[in-house]
């Protein structure tokens, strides 16, 4: 993982099980069409927000309530040059459980702050990840779709 990647990290009262179960049910945090499995290892699924942006993933590492990560093997983006730009990143939660609490720690390996797409994308997912996953994790209802969305759309 490069320093300049984009993160975002929060900690929950709720075990790794709990939120191990809630970054697998993408659909209940992440707006779009999201077509195939999400919940396990080799699984490939695709994410369509209509013609803004489309993305398909391979899960390639999913340890049960410690790790997940998606490797991305076609994108396209609407709102930058490069509408590829997420294929072959990868993009990565790590589940670590502190004393009672449990923190969960997404990356998108390769989105950095020279990425065109880095400002649209790194807000939505700041979204995504700090608003709508950590509420399906701890009140158990997530909010995948908002009412005010970024200039680029959803990520």
């Amino acid at each position: 993982m490069g320093t300049n990647d984009f993160t975002a990290t929060f900690t929950v009262d709720q075990t790794p099980a709990a939120v191990f179960a809630a970054v697998n049910h993408v659909r209940g945090w992440w707006s779009g069409e999201i077509e195939g499995r999400t919940d396990h290892l080799g699984a490939e699924f695709s994410y369509r927000y209509g013609d803004v942006h489309f993305s398909r993933q391979v899960i390639t590492e999913c340890t049960p309530d410690s790790r997940v990560v998606w490797h991305v093997v076609d994108s396209y983006l609407d709102f930058v040059e490069d509408k590829a730009a997420w294929t072959g990143s990868d993009i990565s939660f790590d589940i670590t459980p502190i004393g009672d609490r449990t923190e969960v720690r997404f990356t998108h390996l390769g989105l950095t702050p020279d990425d065109e797409c880095f400002d649209g994308c790194s807000s939505a997912w700041s979204f995504y990840v700090n608003s709508s996953l950590r509420d399906l994790i701890t009140a158990g209802v997530g909010h995948p779709n908002p009412t005010a969305t970024s200039e680029s759309g959803q990520p």
